[in-house]
């Protein structure tokens, strides 16, 4: 496929999440001003940090007035699932100019690598615009999350609190989720991963998230051995 081809199937890909995203920015948005985080501020985190898992947690720990250091360290430690999407892709992508990775790598979020890794395992190792599908999926979903997240920040006021529509998180991962659990090896990780996580749940720092996905990795990796 060419260029054009793989970017608008990226683009394709990406919509159903997007019904999903879309809330979960407007959701951000309203925390945001609840919070008093400036709406210059709020609206540049969702450009800058452009991670919506860390942006509800810095909003909160902000909320709560904790130190500026342990904002930055939750956040990084929340973050840190990315550094195991970045090394899933990487084979993908190696032949890539630097200017390439970095761009892919701050497009990089949940939403996109579900889109992008289905898609990469699925073309032939001729295929050279693979990589488009990554920034398609990537810009639909940023286009999304910072409208969604100005317009919370903006209207966060007149959204009515009986909406709830804090809903969205679970139904975005479900979605993601599901279709990339395609063999034995990838459910056994997905399985272990869910209940290491809850069972840790009342870790510091979210740490019981990380401890999860160490445990799905490893278990998924014994399934595959076996």
């Amino acid at each position: 496929m060419s260029a054009r081809e793989e970017f608008f199937a990226g683009v394709r890909a990406e919509l159903p999440l997007l019904f999903g995203a879309f809330p979960f920015g407007l959701i951000y948005g309203f925390l945001a001003r609840e919070a008093g985080v400036p709406p210059a501020a709020a609206v540049a985190m969702s450009s800058i940090v452009f991670a919506g898992s860390a942006q509800f947690i810095g909003t909160q720990l902000f909320s709560a007035a904790a130190p500026g250091l342990i904002i930055l360290l939750t956040t990084f430690v929340v973050n840190l699932r990315h550094v195991l999407y970045s090394a899933s892709v990487a084979p993908y992508l190696r032949q890539l100019r630097p200017a390439w990775k970095w761009l892919l790598g701050y497009l990089l979020t949940d939403e996109a690598y579900a889109v992008t890794i289905t898609r990469l395992r699925s073309v032939s190792e001729g295929n050279h615009n693979a990589h488009w599908v990554f920034l398609g999926a990537g810009l639909a979903l940023w286009i999304s999350w910072q409208v969604g997240s100005a317009l919370g920040v903006v209207l966060g006021a007149r959204i009515p609190s009986g909406w709830d529509l804090e809903f969205a998180l679970p139904l975005i991962f479900i979605a993601i989720t599901l279709p990339i659990l395609t063999d034995r090896a990838a459910r056994m990780a997905a399985v272990v991963a869910a209940v290491i996580a809850v069972l840790a749940w009342a870790a510091p720092m979210r740490l019981g998230l990380m401890a999860g996905a160490i445990a799905g990795i490893a278990a998924g990796m014994l399934a595959e051995r076996r």
